[in-house]
């Protein structure tokens, strides 16, 4: 993914969900991308901050570090009414050790079970963050209002997208097209944000 004499970005994330999103979005601004993979970067960073910007930031910052590329990464997470706003920062991690999305995604229906409708409201953030090798970083947040669905729908998306369920398009985000969930989810309006922030500009930070 080359664009002139753009310099290349890293993208921070093992998810291959999540990295195809943010290279389009980052495409859209002119930069190409490489992943952790091309740096020849297997170490996952552990992330233990208290909010999406701590783990974002420290991410972006790890691995700027480590590969001597500008890094943008991000951390989001679903926040739950009826939870008091978990997940939160630990929907990765949400429901213990060894579990996968779907395993996740059961857990939360679980801890749901009888809960109304009108009592399921939920939200996607997301905290963008892109940082120089030295440190100095610069972060974006985006947030997607919705509602958790009573049972896991659509075969697209990743990580808890089959029960999030988005009133405007009466679907979960996992039922649409991946253009459709880019345009209102989460991490798509933080990074649109990073990526308007990053034409703006001459050069990168």
């Amino acid at each position: 993914m080359t664009t002139g004499a753009a310099p290349p970005l890293l993208i921070a994330t093992f998810n291959p969900g999540k990295a195809r999103e943010l290279a389009t979005l980052v495409a859209s601004a002119g930069y190409a991308t490489r992943t952790l993979a091309d740096a020849g970067i297997r170490g996952a960073y552990e992330e233990t901050g208290a909010t999406y910007e701590d783990n974002g930031g420290g991410k972006a910052r790890h691995y700027a570090r480590a590969s001597g590329l500008i890094t943008i990464a991000d951390d989001s997470g679903i926040e739950v009414d009826a939870l008091r706003g978990e997940p939160g920062v630990h929907s990765a991690r949400y429901g213990g050790a060894g579990l996968d999305d779907a395993g996740r995604t059961r857990r939360l229906l679980e801890a749901l079970a009888g809960v109304p409708d009108e009592r399921r409201a939920a939200r996607y953030v997301a905290v963008a963050v892109i940082a120089r090798p030295d440190g100095v970083s610069r972060s974006f947040r985006g947030i997607c209002e919705g509602r958790i669905a009573r049972a896991p729908r659509g075969a697209g998306g990743f990580g808890y997208d089959p029960i999030f369920f988005y009133p405007p398009y009466g679907r979960t985000l996992a039922e649409v097209s991946e253009p459709d969930k880019i345009a209102v989810a989460h991490r798509g309006i933080a990074f649109r944000r990073f990526a308007a922030w990053l034409a703006s500009r001459e050069g990168l930070p």
